[in-house]
C-alpha cells in the first residue's frame, strides 16, 4: 500500500507501507479519500513546527469511509462518511479525566507525533470518528480546522457586542471568524496581506478589516474602527512571535489575548504598562474538543457554515511533491488545499 511521508524537511518520498490489520476492539479500518493541507503541514514541511519529528507520513484532516469495524464499535458501521477527530488521547492522564482531552499530558496528532493520513487505509480508534453522512469528502476533512477555531473563540469567551480583531487571515484565522460570527461578536481581521484581507471582504463578507503595518505600537487605525476603545478579544492565528507580542497593543483594558498559533521563539513583553495596567488575560488555545466536530457538522450540514468558499487549491495524492512547495508562495492564493486519495 503506497503512502507519502517526508523523509526530513522539504523532502517527499513515496513509500510501501503493510496493509493495516482488521481492526482490533474499539478500533476502525477506514479508506482515506481527501487530506486537508494546514499551516502545521506546511511548516512540518519546512522544519518549523515544533512538534514535527522525522520521517513521517503527515496528514490530520481526514474525511474517511468506514471499511470494517472492530468488535464492540456502535458509532459506526461500513460505508459511513465520517470524519476525524486526530487527537490521540491516553484517556487517564490528569487532563483527560477532567475533560481536557485536547491538551492530554501523553498526546499524539495523526500525521505530526505519529504517521498520519496520506495513505490509503488506516486503523483508527472508533472514538475518534465522527457520522458526517451529509457531508462532501471535502467539507468532512475541513473539520478539523474548522473545530481549532472553534475551540479557540470558546476559550476567548467572545459575545455579542463586543469586538474581536482577528490576526492572521490564513485558514485558523479564518475558521475563528466562523465562530466569532455565530457569538453575535463584531469580527475585525487583521494581517499583512492586502489580497488576503480582499478575500475576507469579498469571500466572507467582513467588512472591517485592518492592514497591519510594521510599526509597533501604532493602533489608530483600530482604534477608528472601534470608537477609541481597541479589542474586547484579540484572537492570533499567526504563529509568528513578533505578532503575538504585538496582539497586546491591541487589546482593550480587562480584553483578553488568545494565542492559537504556534511558535519556537520566546515571547517578551512589557508587564507593567501594558498586560497588568490593563489588567488583561492571556490564554493558549490548543486542538479541540470531541464535542467541537459534532457540532461543526451540524452546523455545515444545517447551511450555517459555508465551505464552498474555503477550498482554493486541489491535488491528486500522486502530484503533492510537485505541487506542494507551490503552496508556500503567497502570490499563489491558497486558503486551503485538499488532497484526493481516491481516483
Amino acid at each position: 500500500m503506497r503512502a507519502l511521508q517526508l523523509e526530513k524537511p522539504e523532502t517527499w518520498r513515496f513509500i510501501d507501507i503493510p496493509e493495516p490489520p482488521s481492526p482490533d476492539a474499539g478500533q476502525v479500518l477506514v479508506r482515506v479519500h481527501r487530506v486537508g493541507v494546514c499551516g502545521t503541514d506546511l511548516g512540518g514541511y519546512l522544519g518549523k513546527f515544533p512538534f514535527f519529528s522525522y520521517p513521517r507520513i503527515p496528514g490530520h484532516e481526514l474525511g474517511v469511509e468506514v471499511l470494517e469495524v472492530g468488535a464492540g464499535v456502535t458509532n459506526v458501521k461500513p460505508g459511513d462518511r465520517c470524519s476525524v477527530e486526530p487527537y490521540l488521547n491516553c484517556q487517564q492522564c490528569y487532563s483527560c479525566l477532567r475533560g481536557h482531552t485536547n491538551c492530554c499530558e501523553h498526546h499524539k496528532t495523526l500525521g505530526v507525533m505519529c504517521d498520519g493520513g496520506l495513505t490509503e487505509r488506516i486503523v483508527l480508534p472508533a472514538r475518534k470518528l465522527h457520522l458526517a453522512a451529509g457531508l462532501t469528502w471535502e467539507q468532512a476533512a475541513l473539520v478539523e480546522t474548522l473545530a481549532i477555531g472553534c475551540h479557540a473563540v470558546d476559550r476567548s469567551g467572545s459575545k455579542q457586542g463586543e469586538n474581536v480583531l482577528l490576526i492572521g487571515a490564513g485558514p485558523i484565522g479564518l475558521a475563528a471568524l466562523e465562530f466569532v460570527k455565530l457569538s453575535g461578536a463584531r469580527p475585525i481581521v487583521a494581517d499583512i496581506s492586502e489580497s488576503r484581507l480582499k478575500f475576507v471582504r469579498t469571500k466572507m463578507g467582513v467588512a472591517d478589516t485592518l492592514l497591519i503595518r510594521n510599526e509597533p505600537g501604532d493602533v489608530s487605525d483600530l482604534e477608528s474602527l472601534t470608537q477609541g476603545q481597541r479589542a474586547d478579544v484579540v484572537l492570533d492565528a499567526t504563529g509568528n512571535h513578533r505578532s503575538m507580542v504585538r496582539a497586546f497593543d491591541f487589546a482593550a483594558f480587562a480584553g483578553r489575548v488568545v494565542y492559537v498559533g504556534i511558535t519556537q521563539q520566546n515571547l517578551e513583553f512589557a508587564h507593567a504598562p501594558v498586560f497588568h495596567r490593563r489588567e488583561l488575560t492571556l490564554l493558549a488555545s490548543r486542538n479541540a474538543l470531541s464535542r467541537d466536530f459534532s457540532r461543526i457538522i451540524s452546523l455545515i450540514e444545517a447551511g450555517k457554515i459555508d465551505t464552498n468558499t474555503w477550498i482554493t487549491h486541489h491535488a491528486r495524492f500522486e502530484n503533492v511533491p510537485s505541487e506542494f512547495p507551490n503552496w508556500l508562495n503567497p502570490d499563489a492564493g491558497v486558503m486551503k488545499a485538499v488532497i484526493h486519495i481516491d481516483a
